[in-house]
């Protein structure tokens, strides 16, 4: 039987990637500590210099009281229009398709984007409200080209995750197309899902399932936002 569109291969991505997806894509937890080891130059941005302003904003949003105490998360659109300045959701769908994107029209490509896009936001944005002060410390930073990758440790209560961010420059701005979870990788665990739908079913098959699951992901919000708040 097929996996669900939507959900993550391996404990990891089943154990925190709800909470990594809402919170840290949008660079959104407390930081802790400045990035250690990574080097810069004068001509390079430094990327994680630039997540520091996405902290301060989706911070003030999650300990906001009209926030925390909006449990159908009616205000989530703010952190996804967040998201979209700090995450470049088109590479990210682009490398989860493989070799199959190289195969579409504009046209196609414009629409798998929007699909994806809309998939990983239903599936996590509503586990904003499982924000419980988690902090991140930032470790490190590794820049080659236009590459790069921040490394962070999600620390949480009683345990500590390994959390990496891996970046592409566009223009002066360094935008995430992919989350390593203790070396749990999003794109390549979407990635091996699609490839094996792409094999049995093609390309259209494909983006059926991508509509029946964010159909399905859109009713079960619309239900939680049908019942009765018990907020105050």
């Amino acid at each position: 039987m097929m996996p669900l569109i939507g959900s993550m291969n391996g404990e990891s991505m089943k154990r925190i990637h709800p909470l990594i997806l809402a919170l840290l894509l949008t660079g959104s937890l407390l930081l802790v500590a400045s990035a250690a080891g990574g080097t810069t130059t004068s001509a390079v941005p430094d990327p994680t210099a630039q997540m520091q302003p996405f902290v301060a904003r989706i911070t003030n949003l999650l300990q906001n009281e009209d926030f925390r105490n909006d449990p159908r998360c009616e205000r989530c659109q703010q952190i996804i229009d967040i998201a979209k300045e700090h995450f470049d959701f088109r590479e990210m769908s682009k490398r989860v398709l493989g070799r199959q994107w190289r195969k579409l029209s504009p046209e196609e490509k414009d629409r798998f984007v929007t699909l994806f896009t809309r998939l990983l936001q239903y599936a996590y944005i509503g586990k904003i409200k499982d924000y419980a002060g988690q902090q991140v410390e930032f470790t490190g930073q590794r820049i080659k080209g236009k590459r790069a990758e921040v490394k962070t440790l999600l620390v949480d209560r009683d345990k500590t995750i390994p959390v990496s961010y891996i970046m592409l420059l566009k223009g002066d701005q360094w935008m995430t197309y992919d989350v390593v979870v203790e070396g749990v990788s999003l794109v390549r665990n979407y990635m091996e899902q699609f490839r094996e739908i792409l094999r049995k079913e093609k390309y259209a098959g494909l983006v059926k399932r991508l509509e029946e699951k964010i159909h399905q992901l859109e009713q079960e919000k619309m239900q939680e936002m049908a019942k009765p708040s018990r907020a105050g």
